[in-house]
């Protein structure tokens, strides 16, 4: 199974629906948001793909409770998790975080396969040690707005991931700007 992870597109609907589009031709069959969506507005277009997605807010709220309504409205399509998000896909567990430090520490227990998280618009694949004495993939695709954050010129990323191979690729955008 192949997934489309994104995070920080603050309110670019177009960015969203470039990365979930080209995810969708690649073959992926959920997306997986790290956070700092803000309107909800912004996901209908992408939602329109019909591929599940799955979003978590980050710092950048925007609207929870549009999130949520738009999530019911969805015919299952979209589901907001709130602030954090515990997925199974492809027999795979899966961590959803906005931020960094919360998913290194998840990613240390050793209690799942993938951790995903943004927050920092850079985007990042790392193996980290778990707890277990195993190695837990920790991904961060940056900002698919490319966004820039204090101190980094964000590229537009995303992140193509094959949870049978549990291979993960960055993927660039043309960002918006």
């Amino acid at each position: 199974m192949k997934i489309c992870i994104i995070s920080d597109s603050h309110d670019r609907s177009s960015a969203i629906f470039g990365a979930v589009n080209a995810a969708r031709e690649a073959g992926a069959s959920a997306v997986v948001h790290c956070g700092d969506v803000i309107g909800a507005n912004t996901l209908r277009a992408s939602i329109q793909l019909g591929i599940p997605m799955h979003v978590v807010h980050g710092n950048n709220l925007g609207d929870p409770l549009a999130l949520h309504a738009l999530s019911g409205k969805s015919a299952g399509i979209m589901k907001y998790h709130g602030q954090d998000a515990i997925l199974e896909l492809s027999g795979k567990r899966i961590f959803v975080t906005h931020y960094p430090h919360y998913g290194a520490a998840f990613a240390a227990t050793g209690e799942y396969d993938l951790v995903c998280c943004g927050h920092s618009h850079h985007a990042e694949i790392l193996e980290l040690p778990n707890v277990k004495g195993g190695k837990t993939l920790l991904v961060n695709p940056g900002s698919v707005a490319g966004i820039d954050a204090p101190g980094i010129r964000a590229r537009a990323t995303w992140i193509l991931g094959d949870l049978e191979r549990m291979q993960f690729e960055i993927i660039e955008l043309k960002r918006e700007d």
